[in-house]
């Protein structure tokens, strides 16, 4: 198999859906296992950083992933289908709102990796782990939120095709 071949697969629009959606779940999980870090107190300054990196790493890559379908296949094939379908209002209102909403997720998982490249007396002096800690869980849920509504654009495609 050739690396066009390859190329082709990985550009596919099943395969983005995965990228998008596994690397998305990566992200969640490392937010959250840095809040259970940051809350426990526990892991060294390096393992924070490495998961607070996992995590601002998985969310950019989800966007880029989710960036090139929307541009290659959900803009021309998938909305189509949900604007002619039963519910136009998941484009309409769920699209258009996941797709501000997201824009936030990057820059909100920089600052977090940024605040984990604080040492532990710097974090204490600025009284920022509780932030830290917020930032966190926030992430993790604006990914989950972002999730469910992904699935509901996803449903109403589904919905659109059923004639």
């Amino acid at each position: 198999m050739n690396s066009m071949n390859i190329l082709a697969i990985i550009l596919s629009k099943p395969v983005l859906i995965g990228l998008h959606l596994g690397s998305a779940i990566i992200g969640i999980d490392a937010f959250l296992w840095l809040l259970g870090k940051l809350k426990g107190d526990g892991g060294s300054r390096r393992s924070l950083i490495v998961t607070a990196a996992i995590g601002a790493g998985a969310f950019l890559f989800s966007w880029l992933a989710g960036g090139f379908y929307y541009v290659a296949y959900y803009g021309l094939l998938v909305k189509p289908i949900i604007k002619k379908g039963i519910a136009p209002w998941a484009h309409n209102i769920i699209m258009e709102t996941k797709e501000h909403i997201f824009l936030f997720l990057i820059p909100l998982a920089m600052t977090i990796l940024f605040i984990t490249l604080l040492d532990k007396e710097n974090m204490e002096q600025l009284k920022i782990r509780r932030l830290a800690m917020w930032l966190a869980g926030s992430a993790a849920s604006i990914g989950l939120l972002i999730g469910a509504m992904g699935f509901i654009i996803s449903a109403a495609a589904r919905w659109g095709n059923v004639s």
